[in-house]
């Protein structure tokens, strides 16, 4: 069974999410899908992975940052000043909530009384394993195509983004101009080398974690995984390259089928789960 909810946030802000699973929820292990820039928690094959973990023994929880630009209708971009708005921390603070929620609560109608794991995509990736690191509640974390680095701008673009207040881009898919504030750059500016360094997390990090990347990936190049997998532990890392496919694994949005590298990356994920999450 899948359902809906709806949690307000400390700060007064609504997160949407899917859970997968829901009548097995707290009798068997979870997992939190945390989407990437411009993505969002029924994007493309966000639903099929849900569905196929659900499948499997696992319930996995989808859901919308507050500032991701999505609208109540869950597929449209129509909250632009909120997207303008965000800032990773923001995305870290309320992942931190929703473990919190996920862990120690009854909020999804019993507590969770097995483990929980994370699987971050893309920019979501970086924020997976910073909040694996950080909170002692993950016991398990899989990146998807993620950055190793948040900082992702030079001299020039910073320069233009504090100069006109904000920096642009464009959604590919359905063509809006999408800015983002200098509240992202403070941010970075702030936090980047300390509770924002990816790498420092990778590094301290304790736990069992798999490295899935695409080897054509066009957004996310290879690299950043074999730099993932340099500064982590050898003990606990474990790098799989995903050939010929790109940053989603061959699927696209609105979602038009699988593809053998999603299933590949389904696959793996589940067997590096089921070793790390079982049953306690």
């Amino acid at each position: 069974m899948t359902k809906d909810f709806s949690y307000t946030t400390q700060a007064g802000h609504t997160v949407n999410m899917t859970l997968y699973g829901a009548d097995d929820f707290g009798t068997q292990p979870c997992l939190m899908y945390i989407h990437g820039f411009k993505g969002f928690k029924d994007w493309g094959f966000v639903p099929y992975a849900g569905e196929y973990f659900a499948s499997n023994g696992i319930s996995f929880l989808t859901f919308n940052f507050s500032h991701n630009g999505i609208g109540p209708d869950m597929l449209n971009f129509t909250e632009l000043d909120k997207f303008e708005r965000n800032t990773l921390s923001l995305e870290l603070a309320e992942v931190g909530e929703l473990i919190r929620l996920i862990s120690d609560s009854a909020y999804f109608g019993q507590p969770l009384r097995h483990r929980l794991g994370l699987i971050g995509h893309s920019r979501g990736g970086g924020i997976a394993l910073i909040a694996a690191q950080k909170y002692a509640q993950i016991s398990a974390v899989a990146s998807w195509s993620a950055v190793s680095s948040f900082d992702r701008y030079d001299k020039k673009v910073r320069q233009d983004w504090r100069k006109r207040g904000y920096h642009e881009v464009t959604n590919a898919r359905t063509g809006q101009a999408m800015r983002m504030g200098t509240a992202m750059l403070d941010d970075l500016d702030r936090h980047g080398r300390t509770s924002l360094h990816i790498l420092n997390a990778v590094q301290a990090l304790r736990k069992p974690l798999l490295i899935l990347h695409g080897q054509d990936d066009e957004t996310v190049p290879f690299f950043e995984a074999e730099q993932l997998n340099i500064f982590a532990r050898p003990d606990v890392a474990m790098l799989r390259l995903i050939p010929n496919t790109g940053h989603t694994f061959g699927a696209k949005h609105p979602f038009d089928g699988t593809s053998e590298a999603l299933e590949l990356a389904l696959d793996t994920s589940l067997d590096f789960f089921r070793i790390h999450l079982g049953r306690q």
